[in-house]
């Protein structure tokens, strides 16, 4: 009987191609929407920098995101950020993020998957989100760190942050699958040459 040679698994973060090194203002779009996605994701799970270094141990992504600082600079480096760091996003660092993003939202597949479910209900329902216990916990935990934590916050209506956080937590349930991480690398890719166009 002829021996299977088995398959050689692909390196963590293989299918994260470019065809092309975005440019500086690129990586900035891409790190403002980076931010956002995780901002999202604490306001969700409850996560905090502890679970995000963990993620990074897990993928052998240490190199990138050492410690809470090294994890500091890179959330700090996003444009959006109020009194952001000099530091600039690099391509490597992206993908880090994106895959310590995948993994973290995979680990909250059921719970991301249960507040699209209620979100749907009270749509369907005619009901505002606020008034269902999970969806006004997150919205009101995403709004409030997003005030601590952004720049524009106060031109930023609250109409508009609870549609920026619905909007996110629905991409939030694409990148818990299997192919999240070259969705969100592709969404982030497409994104940034829109708002750099």
């Amino acid at each position: 009987m002829p021996s299977v040679k088995p398959s050689t698994p692909k390196p963590i973060g293989d299918e994260l191609t470019l065809t092309r090194q975005p440019d500086p203002t690129q990586l900035d779009n891409i790190k403002a929407q980076l931010d956002l996605v995780l901002l999202a994701l604490e306001a969700l799970a409850n996560i905090g920098s502890e679970a995000m270094l963990q993620a990074a141990a897990d993928l052998n992504l240490t190199e990138v995101v050492a410690d809470r600082v090294s994890l500091w600079r890179l959330r700090q480096s996003s444009p959006l950020r109020r009194g952001q760091g000099r530091k600039r996003l690099d391509v490597e660092e992206a993908r880090s993020l994106v895959l310590i993003t995948c993994h973290l939202a995979k680990q909250h597949q059921e719970l991301i998957r249960r507040a699209v479910a209620l979100l749907e209900q009270v749509t369907e329902q005619n009901r505002e989100p606020h008034q269902a216990a999970l969806l006004g916990d997150y919205l009101d935990k995403f709004s409030n760190t997003y005030q601590e934590r952004m720049e524009d916050s106060e031109t930023v209506s609250s109409k508009e942050l609870t549609h920026l956080a619905l909007k996110l937590l629905i991409d939030l349930l694409f990148y818990s699958a299997a192919s999240g991480t070259r969705r969100l690398w592709m969404a982030l890719l497409d994104r940034s040459s829109e708002l750099g166009a």
